[in-house]
């Protein structure tokens, strides 16, 4: 009978959830690329009469480890940045936009348990891009994203670890009719966190 429960264990093992849960509270910079909005003016104007800039960003993740090399993680991120007006000499407005979405992450040197694990990521999500004074139900666009990256993990001291991590997410521009829109819209996510394990 032991031998049966023993394979019967080994046998199942694979489909058996994380041994260990995290969760994560992360700030960094997000740094923007391709960033033109468009223009406001539908006789002329360029792709870049409004853009959005580089800002800052705060994030919560909760992750959970599945056998010795993977993991998944959801998250959400709230962005501050600035609705850059060029033809109104660069006049800038506070601007944000959230994120929420889902990463599967690989640790492909080390298991469980070390001091220092790094990992590969690459995730799915939406953005949600809200026009100054606006709101997510008034004045915003949500668009499906991609993006992929590096970091690394550090145990400090009992339940408590740090992080850090390199992101590029890639996201077709934020649809507020605006004419000249055109491209993806580049964010590059720089950040440290530090976390609990459970």
């Amino acid at each position: 009978m032991k031998n049966f429960v023993l394979i019967l264990g080994l046998a199942f093992s694979g489909l058996a959830w994380g041994q260990a849960g995290e969760l994560w509270f992360n700030f960094g910079d997000s740094l923007l690329s391709g960033a033109g909005l468009g223009t406001a003016d539908p006789f002329g104007g360029s792709p870049n009469d409004l853009a959005v800039t580089d800002g800052w960003r705060v994030s919560f993740r909760f992750g959970f480890n599945q056998g010795d090399h993977y993991g998944h993680e959801i998250q959400y991120a709230y962005n501050h940045t600035h609705l850059k007006i060029n033809t109104a000499g660069g006049q800038e407005l506070g601007m944000h936009f959230h994120q929420g979405g889902y990463n599967f992450l690989y640790y492909p040197f080390t298991t469980p348990g070390v001091k220092i694990r790094p990992f590969g990521t690459g995730g799915v999500q939406f953005d949600n891009f809200v026009l100054p004074g606006g709101n997510i139900y008034q004045g915003s666009s949500t668009k499906f994203v991609a993006n992929f990256g590096a970091g690394v993990k550090v145990h400090v001291h009992g339940i408590w670890a740090a992080r850090f991590d390199w992101r590029e997410y890639v996201t077709p521009k934020p649809s507020f009719g605006f004419a000249l829109k055109s491209g993806a819209l580049w964010q590059t996510e720089l950040s440290a966190g530090v976390g609990v394990g459970f």
